[in-house]
């Protein structure tokens, strides 16, 4: 940052410190996604199609919600989830049942082999991000929390 000292001298301090640390978490972000689309592929997944199993999974027993749900909740279109259903369905990964409130309607269910994907690919991804964020202290780690958590209640 010594640089921009230099080369900007209109910028004060704490404008160039917080150039590094955006900076840096760009860095971050950029490497870390890098790594879990890897754990993803590996486990024959593409990004959209990890959201909706690990929605499902976190939605906890019986892994059942709605498209609308899983639309809200992924914020997409209903006709991208549907894509999405049809592609992990073909793959046995979910199944869409009729719902029995609402016969119009249909459920959709994680499977047995999609727990077992999701499960061992957020296994995975969570001993990536357990590596890393062991360098931190609790106190650090929640300090970071924090301040991340500040960052995004400045965004409109």
């Amino acid at each position: 940052m010594e640089g921009w000292s230099r080369e900007r001298p209109d910028l004060d301090a704490d404008t160039i410190s917080a150039l590094g640390c955006f900076g840096r978490m760009k860095w971050l972000t950029k490497n870390l996604a890098t790594m879990a689309e890897q754990v993803i592929r590996r486990h024959g997944l593409n990004a959209g199609e990890f959201d909706v199993l690990a929605a499902l999974r976190r939605s906890g027993p019986p892994c059942t919600l709605i498209p609308s749900q899983l639309s809200s909740l992924l914020m997409m279109s209903r006709a991208g989830m549907t894509n999405r259903l049809d592609r992990l369905e073909k793959n046995g990964l979910v199944e869409r049942t009729l719902d029995p409130e609402d016969r119009r309607s249909f459920r959709v269910h994680l499977t047995d082999k999609g727990r077992a994907v999701i499960d061992a690919a957020v296994t995975e991804h969570a001993q990536i991000v357990g590596r890393f964020s062991a360098v931190l202290s609790p106190d650090q780690r929640a300090s970071l929390d924090e301040a991340l958590r500040t960052l995004l209640r400045a965004f409109p």
